[in-house]
């Protein structure tokens, strides 16, 4: 079995260290990079060629919605699950609303919990909500 590359990005390296350690012990995961601004987001998307991009909202020099709309422009097949502290649903639908490749939203909060199914809607090719947006209609989802 081929892991899948997985690209972290996230301003704070607390969480990416949060989140590796959630996934390096998955055989079926692969952390190919991290990235702490959108800028060095859309560089080490294209450099590294990963399947999903966990990809927080709130980062310097380019917000992840910015970053977003860049890469699935320049790489519609990837996969970007937002990861973020970001919990409007105004937002949520924002981001979901990006294009193909927008696939998940997960609220860190909820990270503990969500994560993993979070993995495998994405890359069974399904979109997939926290939880806490159970009431807002975003379309074809998975719930937590």
């Amino acid at each position: 079995m081929v892991p899948i590359r997985i690209l972290i990005v996230d301003d704070f390296q607390s969480w990416r260290r949060f989140v590796y350690a959630m996934l390096e012990d998955r055989p079926e995961f692969q952390i190919v990079g991290e990235a702490s601004d959108g800028l060095e987001a859309i560089r080490k998307s294209e450099e590294l060629q990963p399947g999903p991009i966990l990809l927080d909202i709130g980062l310097p020099k380019l917000n992840g919605i910015e970053v977003a709309r860049r890469i699935c422009a320049i790489a519609p097949a990837c996969r970007i699950l937002f990861v973020t502290e970001n919990r409007c649903p105004t937002i949520a639908q924002e981001a979901l609303n990006i294009g193909s490749c927008t696939r998940g939203y997960v609220v860190k909060s909820d990270a503990a919990h969500d994560l993993l199914p979070a993995m495998e809607a994405v890359m069974q090719d399904r979109q997939f909500v926290s939880r806490r947006f159970a009431a807002a209609d975003f379309g074809n989802r998975e719930e937590a």
